[in-house]
């Protein structure tokens, strides 16, 4: 269960309430803390936690400050955060959740109520993550869809501004698959659009790369630290599992099998470039593909 798994996120300035919330949550939770607010968003942002513990009246950056800098950033601001303060007025929980805070907990604090609230907002969050991962999905692949692959790609090219890494994407098309629709029928069509994205997706080995189907016959594959010619090798290695998979084209006038044209674009992301940019550069590469006569890659490079 998430909850048996879950990590949360205490920040206080006061050592003292960091460790008396620890002692409450840690026996069910991972529990992390931060010192200041500085520390919590690098925090957050390298830790993804399910769950922020956040106090207001902090030294340097408060806590409202922290919370809209977390609410700010692509890959915290869908972190729930609950707000753990001695502040008590109305107005006080009024801007709290103004900025997007899902919660208050007054000091002094009740163990059982920390440890019930806790509880039931990583339920809600464990509910809302189940209903995104399904609409994170393409209903006849199971692999990721166009929306997953946006969002993500977003995210990632983010993070690779201030990590100064390359991100690469890989356009995949299959050859001539009107024709082939036509010619075996939308079912058959369908069976093998399913099988040519295992086969792509064999092709990633990492937890963080993806691969989306994001149109008909078009599938992507986003590869975060990947140079053009890493992703070079696992465009050629995606060539031949798809030719390995030897599903007969009769009516393709690129060969007797079903084949797919792939094009690569990847860069190192700059400060206000726009992901966009790399995949309409991918999609120049994938035409240049097909140009060249199908059944192969090229990869172009995107310069920011």
């Amino acid at each position: 269960m998430l909850e048996e798994n879950a990590t949360i996120l205490v920040v206080d300035d006061d050592l003292t309430n960091v460790e008396l919330l620890n002692d409450i949550l840690q026996s069910r939770y991972r529990v992390l803390f931060a010192l200041n607010g500085d520390d919590a968003v690098t925090t957050a942002q390298e830790q993804n936690p399910d769950l922020i513990l956040l106090d207001i009246v902090m030294e340097g950056r408060d806590g409202y400050d922290t919370c809209k800098a977390l609410k700010s950033l692509p890959e915290t601001s869908d972190i729930p955060i609950i707000f753990v303060t001695a502040l008590d007025g109305i107005e006080d929980e009024e801007k709290g959740l103004a900025l997007g805070a899902v919660d208050y907990i007054a000091k002094p604090f009740s163990p059982a109520i920390v440890r019930l609230r806790v509880a039931n907002h990583i339920e809600l969050k464990r509910q809302r993550d189940i209903l995104y991962s399904l609409s994170q999905l393409d209903g006849l692949t199971s692999i990721a869809n166009r929306r997953a692959f946006d969002n993500t790609l977003e995210q990632f090219w983010h993070a690779q501004i201030r990590r100064e890494l390359p991100v690469t994407i890989i356009m995949i098309d299959i050859d001539h698959f009107k024709r082939f629709n036509d010619t075996r029928g939308h079912a058959v069509g369908d069976e093998v659009l399913r099988r040519v994205a295992s086969a792509l997706v064999q092709c990633v080995k990492r937890g963080q790369d993806m691969v989306a189907r994001i149109g008909g016959e078009e599938f992507a594959a986003l590869l975060p630290d990947t140079d053009i010619a890493g992703a070079s090798e696992i465009a050629s290695a995606m060539l031949e599992s798809v030719n390995a998979l030897d599903i007969p084209h009769p009516d393709s006038p690129t060969g007797t099998h079903l084949t797919v044209s792939i094009g690569v674009s990847g860069c190192i992301p700059t400060r206000g470039s726009d992901p966009r940019s790399l995949l309409v550069r991918a999609d120049d590469a994938l035409y240049q593909s097909k140009r060249e006569g199908r059944a192969r890659y090229c990869a172009l490079s995107l310069e920011l």
